[in-house]
């Protein structure tokens, strides 16, 4: 993934707090996917506006985790949501 891309949650899905659960789910239409803490990090980072590169350096600045490897995992993460239809990439 590019740095400067930016990744976006779509219409129609969003982060909520399963209090049943009490655990973390990305909601879409007719589907739901429990989220991990890993996943919960990097998805809260998410907002529309922030770059992959910026989102990979406040994530590892905040778990003094090296950058590349914070990257590496994210865009791995990010891929499978896009790929699934949960997450658009703006270039």
């Amino acid at each position: 993934m590019a740095p400067g891309a930016i990744p976006a949650l779509p219409r129609g899905v969003r982060i909520h707090f399963d209090k049943l659960r009490d655990t973390w789910v990305l909601l879409a239409p007719e589907r739901t996917v429990t989220l991990d803490p890993v996943a919960h990090a990097i998805l809260s980072e998410v907002d529309g506006k922030s770059s992959f590169g910026e989102i990979t350096a406040r994530l590892a600045d905040r778990y003094a985790a090296p950058q590349d490897q914070i990257a590496a995992d994210s865009a791995g993460f990010l891929g499978a949501l896009r790929d699934r239809l949960f997450l658009d990439l703006a270039p």
